[in-house]
């Protein structure tokens, strides 16, 4: 059975919209974001960074930063985000929130209150 130009017509329209659509919903998701003070780590998506609640300074045993995070969910949610997240730039579980990574601890504390959550990472020498 040959197919006929009408459907050989669909297929090739097909074959047009779906990368297409694809593309669009892509270009809808947020894009990934850092903390200032740390750009090497990521900002969980729908979480807003709060500059002015943090701390850092260099020490001659290394760096202290202190930055501050809040957003809608739960602390679930934002300790899911960072156990997925974090190894993949290097940083090796060593509790339930906290990490390992070149002479570093990165802590992490999740705090809730009326339906936002607030995420404090401390960053210090080994």
């Amino acid at each position: 059975m040959k197919p006929t130009p009408r459907v050989l017509c669909l297929l090739a329209l097909l074959c047009l919209l779906v990368p297409a659509l694809s593309a669009g919903q892509a270009a809808t998701q947020e894009p990934s974001r850092y903390f200032t003070e740390l750009p090497d780590l990521p900002l969980m998506p729908g979480m807003a960074e709060m500059p002015d609640a943090g701390l850092s300074f260099d020490k001659p045993e290394g760096r202290i930063v202190e930055v501050y995070a809040r957003g809608a969910g739960t602390a679930d949610e934002v300790l899911r985000f960072y156990r997925r997240a974090l190894p993949q730039l290097g940083w090796e579980a060593a509790g339930p929130a906290r990490f390992r990574r070149e002479g570093e601890v990165l802590d992490l504390e999740v705090e809730t209150a009326g339906g936002m959550v607030t995420l404090r990472c401390a960053l210090h020498p080994e």
